[in-house]
């Protein structure tokens, strides 16, 4: 992610697959905020003008609808993409998928198979 407005600073793209990618102090702190926005301590829309892909290799309805609602909720759009509505696995490898989709949005979740 390096999005930046006037009244955000400037942040760095970094991708998250484990949570072995986190410090102690990151995961604590997210943890933390998502307990605060469950209990609705926390207002705003964190996600504001914000976009996530949504890339499934394998279906899950209740994925697809957490994330949707989720994304939703916190003032972002959420764009599924699937194997039968995008090219994915039928000429565009996942791997070229995710770097041409990571300069478009800003942030891929991906369901596939092992």
């Amino acid at each position: 992610m390096s999005t930046a407005s006037p009244s955000s600073p400037v942040r760095t793209k970094r991708d998250f697959l484990s949570v072995a990618d986190l410090s102690r102090e990151e995961l604590l702190g997210l943890l933390a905020r998502a307990r605060r926005l469950s209990r609705g301590d926390e207002a705003g829309a964190p996600l504001r003008g914000q976009t996530l892909a949504l890339i499934f290799r394998k279906s899950s309805t209740r994925t697809r609808v957490s994330f949707e609602v989720g994304t939703f909720q916190l003032g972002g759009h959420a764009l599924f993409l699937s194997d039968q509505s995008s090219q994915i696995g039928r000429g565009e490898s996942v791997p070229d998928t995710a770097r041409v989709l990571s300069r478009m949005v800003d942030g891929i979740m991906i369901r596939t198979f092992g």
